[in-house]
């Protein structure tokens, strides 16, 4: 019972997780906003974004190694779980090396007067973003393959 509750809790988490950054890449597209817009949004979106996210990914990646930990003895469902993770700490280390830096300097910009080349960094970001989108949907598809082969063979 215990490895199937951390399998949910880890399919649970990582869904939400991938889920915010989906509706993320959906709905904050900022190539259609111009530079006060995308001051205002971006800088809510990180004040809210970072007091949430850190957390969920980290407990997401800890869960899942656990889940793969516990299914160790199904070498197919292992590999799943092993590559899933390694994309869950491929999102973390995106997140915290290419985009927070330029989160950091998003946020000290007036929300009327961001810097003249304002959409290099804003691109930059928007690639680094997708990039951790697409990872984060192959990661999810991994933890649900490795859940249904977990129904399929108890």
């Amino acid at each position: 019972m215990f490895p199937l509750l951390i399998s949910f809790a880890s399919l649970l988490l990582a869904s939400l997780l991938v889920g915010a950054l989906f509706g993320v890449w959906l709905f904050l597209n900022p190539a259609r906003l111009d530079a006060n817009s995308y001051v205002a949004v971006q800088q809510q979106a990180i004040r809210t974004m970072n007091q949430v996210m850190p957390a969920l990914g980290a407990v997401t990646i800890l869960l899942t190694i656990t889940a793969a930990a516990l299914g160790r003895g199904d070498n197919a469902r292992f590999g799943l779980l092993a590559a899933a993770v390694a994309c869950f700490i491929s999102i973390g280390l995106i997140t915290r090396f290419l985009n927070q830096p330029i989160n950091a300097i998003v946020m000290a910009w007036g929300a009327g007067s961001p810097p003249a080349d304002w959409t290099g960094l804003r691109d930059a970001w928007w690639r680094w973003h997708q990039v951790r989108v697409i990872t984060g949907l192959v990661a999810l598809s991994l933890l649900i393959a490795a859940m249904l082969r977990l129904g399929w063979n108890g």
